[in-house]
């Protein structure tokens, strides 16, 4: 005998639901996506929403986590590059052309998404401070790989190129979302790596 189903199943997809989420999520900001925003986008009930995707805060990270798998997933690409400079160049390729999607909002949903926030969005802001710290950290440890490998300089200093790399791509977040195109993008990163490696 089979068990009877407890609750209506649900009707809606749950894949469609959080792409539309994380895309308010990256035209506002955590703070400013309030919940009747988000639902009413996602085309589901707040009782459907906390039920499929928990509160506002686990449903922002895993916006965060799809916005990683598939805008930004440039990144986990430019890891795999040759050299450092291949790391470089294809991390802020992706970077241009991420924050200048056609269909997408301008910018980055990691660097925009909860940079100046009040008591409510500070736990936003401390998760998406982790997730650019996250991404640098694994900057500077393919660079380190570089330096041991001979790809950079041995006085070269993996953090600090890092650093450079992901100030470059957050930059030009910023640019894109005040309006720059995307070839006034590409261009400040042909600039930055023309004196490669960064000293």
């Amino acid at each position: 005998m089979e068990k009877a189903q407890i609750g209506r199943p649900r009707e809606f997809d749950a894949e469609e639901a959080l792409q539309k989420a994380m895309v308010v999520f990256w035209e506002q900001g955590y703070e400013g996506a309030s919940l009747t925003d988000l639902t009413e986008r996602m085309g589901i009930s707040r009782k459907s929403m906390y039920a499929a995707f928990g509160n506002k805060e686990e449903l922002f990270r895993k916006a965060l986590q799809r916005y990683s798998e598939g805008t930004v997933s440039y990144a986990v690409e430019a890891l795999q590059a040759a050299t450092a400079r291949e790391v470089a160049e294809t991390f802020l390729a992706g970077s241009v052309r991420a924050n200048t999607r056609p269909g997408c909002p301008a910018g980055c949903l990691g660097v925009q998404g909860a940079l100046a926030v009040g008591e409510t969005g500070r736990v936003a802001r401390d998760i998406l401070t982790e997730w650019r710290n996250g991404g640098q950290g694994l900057l500077r440890d393919r660079f380190e790989r570089a330096v041991e490998e001979g790809d950079l300089p041995a006085g070269a200093d993996p953090d600090l190129i890092a650093r450079y790399v992901m100030t470059i791509g957050n930059g030009m977040a910023v640019q894109a979302a005040g309006g720059a195109a995307r070839e006034d993008l590409q261009r400040v990163a042909d600039a930055a790596l023309r004196n490669w490696p960064p000293a």
